[in-house]
C-alpha cells in the first residue's frame, strides 16, 4: 500500500501524483459547482464539500493535523475563505456534528464528538 511508505521515496512520489490527481478533480467539480445558477446562488453556494483524509500522515497513522478542506457556503450557513486551526485534541466528528447542524439535524453525539465546532 503506498500510503504505508515507510520513506520510500518512489511510494511518495506515487501517492504525490495521486493526490495532485485528486486536488486537480476537486478544483473541476467546484468550478462546476460555481457556474451552476440555484436560485440568486450558485450550486456551491447552497453546498457544502468536504475533502481531507482520515490522517495527517497515512504511513504511521496520525490522525493529527488533519488536510481538511471544507467548500461552499452551506445555503449561507458558513463562511468560507479562512483557514481555522481547532485544538490539537479536536475530533474530526465534531466538524461532522457542525456539518449536519448547518442542514438542520442535530445529533447530540457522533463517534467520538465532543461538541460543536465554533467560529
Amino acid at each position: 500500500m503506498l500510503s504505508h511508505h515507510q520513506g520510500d521515496q518512489k511510494k511518495q512520489g506515487k501517492i504525490e501524483t495521486i493526490n495532485r490527481h485528486h486536488v486537480t478533480q476537486l478544483a473541476y467539480l467546484l468550478k462546476k459547482l460555481k457556474s451552476i445558477k440555484e436560485g440568486e446562488r450558485t450550486l456551491l453556494d447552497n453546498s457544502m464539500i468536504l475533502y481531507g483524509c482520515a490522517f495527517g500522515d497515512g504511513n504511521s497513522h496520525d490522525p493529527k493535523d488533519l488536510p481538511i478542506l471544507l467548500a461552499g457556503r452551506g445555503g449561507g450557513t458558513l463562511k468560507p475563505g479562512r483557514h481555522v486551526k481547532y485544538p490539537e485534541s479536536t475530533p474530526l466528528t465534531n466538524l461532522y456534528l457542525s456539518m449536519l447542524d448547518c442542514v438542520g439535524v442535530s445529533p447530540t453525539k457522533l463517534g467520538d464528538s465532543t461538541g460543536r465546532l465554533f467560529g
